[in-house]
C-alpha cells in the first residue's frame, strides 16, 4: 500500500488530504471517503487502506481545512462524549461546513484525480458516514456523470423540510445509491426511516436501503463504544460489492 499527504487549491484556500492506494497495478478506481463530525483522525485512515487494498484509489479530505488542520479545529476530539460544551463546538464547526461548500469543495478533487496517473477518473465512488450521508447523496445530484457509485452509513439530514434537502434533487441520481441507517439513532428517526424510501421510489433511482438490527449510530468505527462487529463487517461487504459492480466489473465489461 502506498500513502501519502496532499494538498489541493480551493476556491477557499488548501484543503489537506490524505491518499492511499494499492502498490501494483493500476489505474485503480477513486473513492473519496468523506468524514464524520469527529473529523480527520487514524481510525478513517485505516478505514480508507481498507478499501485502498481491495484495489481503489482513496482520497480522504479535511472537511475542516477552513478552520484548520488535525488537531486544531477549536474543539478536543478526546473529550466529546464527556463534555457537553467540547460536542457543541463540534457541532458548530459540523454545521459551518455547508453541503453547498461540500459541493465546491468536490470539484477541486475530482480535478485532482484527473491529474493522477494511477487513478481512473471515468467512474467514481464515494461513501459518507454521519453528517457527510447528506453531502454524498448530494453530490450525486450535483456530478450525475461522475460518481457511479454512492454508500451513506447512517447519514443524517438526507431528507428535511428544507428547501435544499438533498432528497429532492434525488431524481437526477445516475450512480446507484446504497443508504444503511442504524435501528437506533437520535439523528434519524424512525418516521424519517419510513418516508425516504418513498421519495427514493418516486425519484426513480437505483438504490437500495437497509436498517441494521440492533445497532446504533456509529456503530461502524472500531473505536466508538457503540461498535457493533457484525454490522461493521456487513457494512463493509455492502460497500466493497456496490464499488465492484459499478467501478470495476463496468470497466471490463463484465
Amino acid at each position: 500500500m502506498k500513502e501519502f499527504d496532499a494538498e489541493i487549491q480551493t476556491a477557499d484556500g488548501m484543503m489537506d488530504m490524505f491518499v492511499c492506494h494499492p502498490e501494483e497495478g493500476g489505474p485503480f478506481p477513486a473513492i473519496i471517503l468523506y468524514m464524520d463530525a469527529p473529523s480527520i483522525r487514524e481510525e478513517l485512515r485505516d478505514m480508507a487502506r481498507r478499501i485502498g487494498t481491495s484495489g481503489y484509489f482513496v482520497i480522504l479530505p479535511n472537511l475542516y481545512y477552513r478552520r484548520g488542520r488535525e488537531g486544531n479545529y477549536g474543539f478536543d476530539r478526546e473529550r466529546i462524549r464527556e463534555d457537553d460544551s467540547e460536542r457543541t463546538k463540534m457541532f458548530e464547526l459540523m454545521n459551518e461546513t455547508t453541503t453547498v461548500k461540500v459541493v465546491r469543495d468536490t470539484g477541486s478533487l475530482l480535478d485532482f484525480i484527473v491529474g493522477e496517473q494511477v487513478a481512473s477518473d471515468d467512474q467514481i465512488g464515494c461513501v459518507g458516514y454521519c453528517m457527510s450521508g447528506k453531502y454524498v447523496v448530494q453530490l450525486g445530484t450535483e456530478y450525475p456523470d461522475n460518481f457511479a457509485a454512492i454508500a451513506s452509513f447512517y447519514g443524517v439530514d438526507i431528507q428535511t423540510e428544507e428547501a435544499d434537502s438533498p432528497h429532492l434533487s434525488a431524481h437526477k441520481i445516475k450512480g446507484e445509491l446504497y443508504l444503511a441507517f442504524a435501528s437506533h439513532d437520535p439523528y434519524v428517526p424512525e418516521s424519517l426511516l419510513e418516508r425516504i424510501p418513498q421519495s427514493m421510489n418516486k425519484a426513480g433511482v437505483n438504490y437500495r436501503m437497509e436498517i441494521y438490527p440492533n445497532t446504533e449510530h456509529g456503530f461502524a468505527f472500531p473505536l466508538r463504544p457503540v461498535y457493533n462487529k457484525p454490522a461493521a463487517e456487513r457494512h463493509w461487504e455492502r460497500m466493497l460489492a456496490l464499488f465492484e459492480r459499478n467501478l470495476k466489473m463496468q470497466r471490463t465489461g463484465c
